[in-house]
């Protein structure tokens, strides 16, 4: 072969390689603009398909470094978008905290109750703390934990000033302080007939609808008066020297309070939340004081109900019985030159999750253990109050009934019902604990062998034991007769993390407005509940997580921060009169 001919065949070759390795580089570069091309559209093939080595590796290395960077800019985008739309809707302290200091502009918060959240009590030669049994302490601490502030109360515990300062001031809770307690003395004539006799023998059968006579002395009238003007003097202390201060008042104990502050103290912003039901207008007009108390809530800029019905029967009263202006429109009461807005603000409970635990096999370690310590296959669970508007005694007669149509279901299923102590002070709530001893031991008689049909505890139970009973059980029976709202229903909603459990709820509690994907019954008809308690046991496992699922969506978004957000929302919002403007004590909206 000559010269020219291997020159030329070496210029084929080289010009075969040069032509070979473009088309490979060719191929090589279309992979990876397709690689990227699939990863511009959210969906990147694995990082294994590009180059590994060669002369594009270093490009192909750093593609992959950019893509990825961009799935995760991506990621990070799609994640604070939904952290937004949650925000729109969840409600958390941290949330609540910088909504009260934007619409209080540093004005201080105090909030007045007579259940106090912690009290200190002697037994055994020691002084424990206590947390009092209280829907309105469940609903209100998380406000105050959040953002700080006074709660005053009436100190009952034997050992609460000895466990305060000379004020009776101390910070709360124990273990972690993050706001102030202040605990008012009252003398023990006048807390019996302000607590026991006016608020509790009157007031609160007056607005149940639980067939209860109401009883009204005069004597208790004065020791209503005599402790709402002793509050007073307590509040205006705490608020002495502070501009705009803003004052939520607690329930059917203080209705004059209102007036009493805003007589001495018209620059204070004041909201009044009633928690339990208000009656209609016929039913108000028993009580032989009810101008008074009408004009007391009406110093209040601002009246909040847990429901819209309660609102309406609060504006007909005062319509019937005082000389005012009802404006139904606006929803709001003007008297002698001052406005108060009336609303329903539901209230609601702390919706907190644990995602560092398994939800599931906690309940089902729960629901081992109850088992085992009632013997039962099934669980049914109440708590309450040991009061005769929780529908204790009917909720009894409808397991009863349960067992009657059930006869296969007996020593199986057991209720068990915690019964918290209430008001032993009065002759007619000890009369009732002992029916209820009596009824569950009836019942558990009746129906002997086994599990016992009714497990009764009537001891004051903490929240966490509380929780143990929720999670373990099939269904929580909530039927009261007459309930403002009733906060079971929603602590145990909130409790069931593993998204299992049937709510049987009594229509006549406010929560049966919103609760809706509960097993809704009339408590007085023990065959409908009875029957409730059968499609618990019957139900599908799916349909008892959709309903659950839906429940907790509700209470979850309309949370308590919610319902205390909404209230300094409006009491912020009132607009306060010049000083020079108006006579003490008005102010409008």
């Amino acid at each position: 072969m000559t010269n020219l001919e291997t020159e030329a065949l070496a210029a084929g070759g080289a010009l075969a390689a040069f032509l070979a390795g473009r088309l490979l580089l060719i191929r090589r570069v279309r992979r990876v603009e397709d690689w990227m091309r699939r990863a511009r559209r959210g969906e990147p093939p694995p990082a294994s398909e590009l180059p590994g080595r060669g002369l594009l590796a270093p490009l192909a290395h750093e593609a992959a470094r950019l893509v990825r960077s961009l799935i995760d800019a991506r990621a990070v985008a799609e994640q604070e978008a939904r952290l937004r739309q949650l925000g729109d809707s969840l409600w958390t302290p941290e949330r609540l905290r910088e909504h009260v200091r934007a619409k209080l502009s540093g004005r201080p918060l105090v909030v007045v109750a007579n259940r106090e959240p912690y009290r200190h009590v002697r037994r055994g030669g020691r002084v424990e703390v206590e947390t009092p049994a209280s829907g309105l302490v469940t609903g209100l601490e998380p406000l105050l934990r959040a953002c700080g502030g006074t709660w005053i109360a009436h100190g009952d515990g034997d050992a609460d000033f000895a466990s305060a300062d000379a004020s009776g001031r101390l910070r709360v809770p124990p273990e972690q302080p993050q706001y102030s307690l202040r605990r008012v003395r009252l003398q023990e004539e006048d807390a019996r007939g302000y607590y026991e006799g006016f608020s509790n023998e009157g007031l609160w059968p007056l607005c149940h609808i639980a067939h209860t006579r109401p009883v009204f002395r005069a004597a208790d009238w004065a020791a209503y008066r005599k402790v709402n003007e002793t509050f007073a003097d307590a509040v205006l202390h705490e608020i002495d020297g502070q501009e705009e201060p803003c004052v939520l008042v607690q329930d059917y104990h203080f209705t004059l309070l209102p007036r009493l502050l805003k007589r001495r103290r018209p620059d204070a912003r004041v909201a009044l939340f009633w928690h339990i039901p208000w009656p209609n207008p016929e039913a108000f007009g028993i009580c032989p004081w009810q101008k008074e108390l009408l004009d007391g809530l009406l110093g209040a800029d601002v009246i909040g109900f847990h429901t819209q019905d309660h609102c309406n029967n609060f504006l007909d009263t005062v319509d019937r019985f005082l000389e005012s202006r009802v404006d139904r429109a606006r929803f709001a009461v003007t008297r002698d030159g001052s406005a108060t807005a009336v609303r329903p603000f539901p209230i609601s409970v702390d919706f907190a999750e644990s995602p560092s635990e398994d939800p599931v096999a906690r309940a089902a370690a729960d629901r081992r253990s109850v088992l085992k310590e009632t013997g039962a296959e099934a669980i049914v669970v109440g708590v309450d109050r040991l009061d005769y508007t929780k529908g204790i005694l009917e909720r009894f007669r409808a397991v009863e009934r349960f067992f009657e149509k059930n006869p296969d279901w007996a020593g199986r299923l057991t209720l068990v019902q915690i019964g918290a102590p209430s008001r032993g002070g009065l002759q007619d709530y000890r009369d009732f604990a002992e029916r209820v001893r009596a009824e569950a031991a009836r019942v558990n008689a009746r129906f002997g062998g086994g599990a016992p049909p009714i497990s009764l505890r009537t001891r004051h139970h903490t929240h966490e034991e509380i929780r143990r009973y929720y999670r373990s059980a099939d269904a929580c029976l909530v039927t009261s007769l007459h309930d403002g709202m009733n906060l079971v229903a929603k602590e145990f909603v909130a409790s069931r993390d593993d998204e299992d459990g049937v709510l049987i709820l009594s229509r006549f509690a406010g929560a049966a407005r919103e609760l809706r994907d509960a097993l809704i019954v009339n408590p007085y008809d023990v065959d409908e509940v009875s029957s409730a308690i059968a499609a618990t046991i019957g139900m599908a496992p799916n349909e008892r997580a959709l309903r659950m699922t839906r429940l907790r969506r509700q209470v979850r978004e309309n949370n308590v921060y919610r319902w205390a957000a909404d209230q300094i929302t409006e009491l912020a919002a009132v607009r306060l009169p010049a000083p020079s403007a108006t006579a003490p004590g008005a102010t409008a909206l």
